[in-house]
Formats: structure tokens, C-alpha cells, sequence
């Protein structure tokens, strides 16, 4: 009876079809004529506006006696999370790039880097050690800079003449590496000479370890 009164035969559709949201494909309406934009998580449905069932996403009709109206939801009621327009279901593990794996877990992602964060100090075969974009590979490499190289760009940068005005730009601090006592946070800045991205890290701490408890002493 729906798809009677919902349904017209023939099909009119624009002659352009729409054009849609990054992770939402294409797919027939309710009624099998015309092509939408498939629904998303979270966004509302009904028999007309079907949810993307690539996704495994259904028409979740349970909040609809509430008032709020229907809603895409995964089908065995898995929460996911969304990233970058595409639905990823609970423990399943994408790379939104190169440089990071993440997990799907509880609604949100957890996410940790590929690419080593070890920071290279100067030695005397090594002075001047810098990390650069290596052409078709993902993560950066640490280099040796000649010394004459390094003057110049020191001179570069100390002109007047050849500075350009830098837009400081920098991720947050992340979390401290260690749940207790010393660890480091990392993050992503260009606030620096040469107003580049790199790594920055920092010390940090949660708090104190509890103290190992005083061995007792030997009964003679």
C-alpha cells in the first residue's frame, strides 16, 4: 500500500542526477525509479530516502514513535564511527593514510602513527640533521645537511628581505605517552625559524608511581 501511494509509474527523475556528499553513493529510491544519494549514519530515512546498504545501514523506524523521525543505523545495532564520510563498523581497523592506522571502537577511533616519531640529535659526523618528504615514500627521513647549506638558509631566514609572512599553524599537544611518572607529548607545528612542519615533543607527566612497598626485614 505504500509503495501504491508513494510510488508513480512512469518514473519522472531529473535529468541530472544529484550530485552527493563524499561517501554517499548513488542508489535507486524506494520506489526502484529514480537515483539519490544514499542516507548516511545518522541522517533521516524513510521509503523513499533509503540508507547506504553498503554500510550496513537500515531505516531505524524505533525513534520514529518518539516524534524525532526515522534515522540510518546499522542493522544489528553496532554503533560505528564515521570518518572522512565513510562508515566504519565497531573493531574494524582503516588507515586514513599512510602515516596512521586507527581502530573503530565505541563510536569513536583510536589511532596511532606509522611512521617512527624518534627525534635525531646532532653528532660531529651529523651536524646539522633534518627530516624531509622523501619522493614515493610515505614517511619522512632524516637527512645530513651540509654545513654551507645550513648557513644559507640561516641567512635566508635572518633577511628581511626574503622572509615571508607565515600563518602559525600546530595540532594539540597529544596525550602523555605514560599513564604515570616521566613520558613525552608529540605534536605537529610550524612555529620554528623556518616555519616548517615537525615533530615536536615535549615531557610530560600524569602523575607520580606509586612508591614499590619497603621489603621487609629478615627475621633472624
Amino acid at each position: 500500500q505504500v509503495c501504491t501511494q508513494l510510488c508513480r509509474r512512469p518514473c519522472y527523475c531529473p535529468w541530472v542526477p544529484p550530485r552527493c556528499p563524499r561517501g554517499s553513493p548513488l542508489v535507486l529510491d524506494g520506489c526502484g525509479c529514480c537515483k539519490i544519494c544514499a542516507r548516511r549514519l545518522g541522517e533521516p530515512c524513510d521509503f523513499l530516502h533509503v540508507c547506504d546498504q553498503s554500510q550496513g545501514l537500515v531505516c531505524d523506524y524505533s525513534s520514529a514513535s518518539a516524534g524525532t523521525g526515522a534515522t540510518c543505523n546499522f542493522e544489528d545495532d553496532e554503533e560505528g564511527c564515521e570518518v572522512n564520510g565513510r562508515v566504519y563498523r565497531d573493531g574494524e581497523v582503516f588507515q586514513p593514510s599512510c602515516k596512521i592506522q586507527c581502530q573503530c571502537l565505541d563510536g569513536g577511533f583510536n589511532c596511532i602513527p606509522l611512521c617512527q616519531e624518534d627525534v635525531r640529535l646532532p653528532t660531529p659526523d651529523c651536524p646539522y640533521p633534518r627530516r624531509v618528504e622523501i619522493p614515493g615514500k610515505c614517511c619522512p627521513e632524516w637527512i645530513c645537511e651540509a654545513q654551507d647549506q645550513h648557513l644559507l638558509r640561516d641567512a635566508r631566514a635572518a633577511s628581511p628581505l626574503l622572509r615571508f609572512p607565515c600563518q602559525e599553524w600546530g595540532t594539540e599537544w597529544s596525550a602523555c605517552s605514560a599513564t604515570c611518572g616521566v613520558g613525552f607529548a608529540t605534536r605537529v607545528s610550524n612555529q620554528n625559524r623556518y616555519c616548517r612542519l615537525e615533530t615536536q615533543r615535549r615531557l610530560c607527566m600524569v602523575r607520580p608511581c606509586p612508591a614499590l612497598p619497603a621489603a621487609f626485614p629478615a627475621v633472624s
